[in-house]
């Protein structure tokens, strides 16, 4: 039974009978056939019909909210984040914080959350007072961004907007490079906080190189390239908003003229691309359930297939992956079989993943969501 092994989805097909009367979002007890309460959580008429918000009782949501939020701080503070050069960062990952359905994250002290499931939006009060209680003095504001992410189901978020305070966007600081954050109007919570990491790593390498960054949204790759002395940085996005954002955080970190932004499909671009010494393909989701995966893969070799092809002699490739449902194996073995297409020698230098404010659950593996290598190319 996965739910002794603190695995915090229940299935539906696990359960032999439900009380009456239950809608979506509804705090419930899950017992054993005997009777051995076994976890509390948020019920969904859905496949995964409880998300486990604890193994056990909760006897005051409360004081569960506020202690699971507490803890959440805690781990970041061991982490060393925020701090003086960094003020930006994940509070809330889901699984990974033993909150199921929610993610919060914060930008120079205003809280963007995001709910992806409607037992956590009916908790949206619940949490916001934790916020208040734990944050205290360091919270600025709390904006919602719940809409796009709740089940098409949900009736009780129409739009996002603000739940305490209001902010104007902000300038947040990674490592030291500034980044203009726009909650409102950017994809996910505003930026890729994921990628932390990855951007210092890939700053170790591009002194006097010329770097493609590929889906580049806001530019935050390019950025830490053009600050660690790259000889030439191209941005390229479908996104005429994504290139903007990236011409203004470009700006905000220097007076450089050795970055081009270009405003194309990544594909096509590719096909007809000069070579780089180090390319960056950091694209969306190509599958958001299991349904789609095939296409997924497939569209994943052939843009590493494409991508391969221009990464000069010597040079590197940062490739990656944020789709969950491509596992780090089969998305390992996608890009092994783009190489052998390709017919070039490599070696993988990194095996990367998402910055440790976004932890994964040991008994949840579908919270290790993004998943790259750092290849060199022959």
């Amino acid at each position: 039974m996965p739910v002794k092994r603190l695995h915090p989805w229940i299935f539906s097909g696990a359960i032999k009978k439900k009380a009456k009367g239950l809608v979506e979002g509804d705090w419930v007890e899950v017992y054993s056939a005997s009777q051995e309460l076994l976890a509390t959580g948020h019920y969904h008429d859905s496949s995964i019909a409880v998300r486990v918000l604890q193994f056990g009782q909760i006897e005051d949501k409360e004081q569960f909210w506020q202690q699971r939020i507490q803890n959440a701080v805690d781990y970041r503070r061991q982490l060393d984040i925020p701090n003086a050069i960094t003020n930006c960062y994940r509070l809330i990952h889901a699984e990974g914080d033993g909150l199921p359905g929610l993610i919060v994250d914060v930008y120079n002290g205003v809280a963007v959350v995001q709910c992806h499931s409607i037992g956590m939006q009916r908790d949206t009060e619940l949490i916001v007072k934790a916020l208040q209680t734990v944050l205290g003095d360091q919270l600025k504001a709390i904006y919602s961004k719940s809409k796009a992410t709740l089940p098409k189901i949900a009736t009780t978020a129409d739009s996002d907007g603000y739940l305490w305070q209001t902010a104007e966007p902000v300038v947040a600081i990674e490592n030291d490079h500034q980044f203009f954050v726009d909650w409102e109007s950017g994809q996910k919570t505003g930026f890729f906080l994921d990628q932390r990491d990855n951007r210092q790593l890939l700053a170790q390498y591009v002194a006097g190189k010329s770097v493609l960054n590929a889906f580049c949204y806001s530019g935050g790759f390019s950025v830490y390239a053009l600050k660690a002395g790259a000889r030439q940085v191209d941005s390229v996005d479908i996104s005429a908003r994504a290139m903007a954002w990236t011409d203004k955080n470009i700006t905000l970190n220097g007076d450089f003229d050795n970055h081009n932004s270009i405003t194309a499909d990544v594909m096509q671009f590719l096909k007809t691309a000069h070579t780089y010494e180090i390319i960056v393909i950091d694209p969306p989701a190509f599958a958001k359930n299991i349904r789609k995966r095939h296409a997924a893969v497939q569209g994943y070799k052939r843009l590493n297939t494409l991508a391969m092809k221009k990464v000069a002699p010597g040079g590197l490739l940062f490739t990656f992956s944020c789709s969950q449902v491509v596992d780090r194996q089969l998305f390992e073995d996608t890009v092994t079989a783009a190489a052998l297409e390709v017919g070039r020698s490599v070696r993988i230098l990194h095996y990367v993943s998402q910055a440790p404010d976004h932890p994964v659950n040991l008994y949840h593996k579908e919270s290790s969501y993004l998943k790259g290598l750092v290849l060199q190319m022959s």
